[in-house]
């Protein structure tokens, strides 16, 4: 399959299949558990249906959402992901720029495999830095000092990951950071040579802001102790007040779940949250996202900017989630399939379908702005 063929999220998924090994596929498509979570975040979508209105002048749509302080051009965002040059030797470089020509927001990792001073550089729009919370105090500091001087806008704290989820297909293929494949990861690997010799003819792979701290080349620490060693699963709020107060400025908790924990966000000083469930790889079984997403939208939404990821692989899912009061919508392997299928032109071809798709869907909504877009369009089976 060649790319101006490739119409939606599962044509991508096909075609970074086709040139990924086995164990790097799985990495991105894969989840914790019975994957039951990662299933129920499309299917809570599929649940609902729209109620469009008719004879509303459309000719023209605003297709424009302000987040955080930040304005984007369409309401979704590239959500930050780790490892990204794993997946296309470009990796962060090629989401930077094809958020920046969208006019959207993109984000970095802690786990990041290009620095985030050097995406700054690369995109002209909002970035989010998201990070863990970490043992070393010092690092946290350090860690939103650095962003801070790389005019990084938004942080963007992780906060259902204080350990590593489950993942069943890593474990089957011996998939680990430093590479520590069994038998059956290496032969998937053999069958796809053309990703060895572009892995191996580009630049050394790292994580730019862990040096130090994580090795790629096996010394210090691998990404699974990375997770158990190094971040706290002691981490409270009164924790996370602290690192609100000291960055002083646009704050968000992902991977908020609860009524609960949204308003506890709220009177810490964030700014923002996204309902998360880590795109079904931390906790099996939990609620999806949008199922979440009234209830804490009725809750906070008045307060705080409330937004949300997961499962999201069209532009109706993005107005289900604008309608319900979702301030921005992030996209995950949605962006990641197509970067692995074809670097920057790969996303930035996914990025100009989900606008497409989110313009024709308003227009047949009736709907001549975000705004527009109220619950009495949908409904609940």
């Amino acid at each position: 399959m060649r790319l101006n063929q490739c119409q939606n999220f599962h044509d991508f998924r096909r075609m970074a299949r086709q040139r990924l090994p086995g164990p790097i596929f799985n990495y991105i498509d894969g989840a914790a558990d019975d994957e039951t979570t990662y299933r129920r975040n499309t299917q809570a979508f599929e649940a609902c249906d729209l109620v469009p209105d008719v004879l509303r002048g459309v000719a023209q749509v605003d297709m424009s959402v302000s987040v955080m302080g930040q304005k984007l051009a369409l309401p979704v965002y590239c959500s930050p992901t780790a490892l990204q040059r794993l997946f296309h030797h470009d990796g962060e470089r090629a989401v930077a720029a094809a958020a920046g020509k969208f006019g959207t927001m993109f984000g970095v990792s802690s786990l990041g495999t290009v620095s985030l001073e050097e995406a700054r550089k690369i995109s002209g729009g909002p970035q989010v830095y998201q990070f863990y919370f970490h043992k070393d105090r010092g690092l946290n500091r350090d860690m939103m000092a650095r962003a801070k001087k790389a005019g990084v806008q938004v942080m963007m704290l992780t906060v259902d990951s204080i350990t590593g989820g489950n993942r069943e297909r890593d474990k089957r293929t011996g998939f680990a950071i430093p590479f520590r494949l069994n038998l059956a990861g290496i032969a998937q690997f053999a069958i796809k040579p053309a990703w060895a010799v572009n892995y191996v003819t580009h630049e050394r792979f790292r994580l730019p802001q862990l040096d130090g701290h994580v090795d790629m080349g096996g010394g210090a620490m691998s990404i699974s102790r990375y997770f158990t060693d190094m971040l706290d699963p002691a981490m409270s709020w009164d924790d996370v007040a602290a690192m609100v107060k000291e960055w002083g400025g646009q704050f968000c908790l992902k991977g908020i779940m609860s009524v609960e924990d949204a308003r506890r966000a709220v009177d810490i000083g964030c700014t923002g949250i996204v309902l998360s469930n880590h795109g079904g790889r931390q906790l099996d079984g939990s609620r999806s996202a949008f199922d979440q997403l009234a209830e804490i939208v009725d809750a906070v939404g008045d307060r705080i900017d409330v937004m949300m990821d997961g499962g999201v692989q069209r532009g109706t899912h993005v107005l289900k989630a604008l309608a319900l009061g979702a301030k921005a919508v992030g996209l995950g392997r949605y962006y990641l399939f197509p970067l692995a299928a074809a670097g920057q032109p790969g996303v930035e071809r996914a990025l100009d379908l989900m606008r497409i798709e989110i313009e024709r869907a308003m227009k047949l909504m009736g709907c001549r702005s975000v705004s527009d877009l109220q619950r009495r369009h949908l409904r609940f089976r």
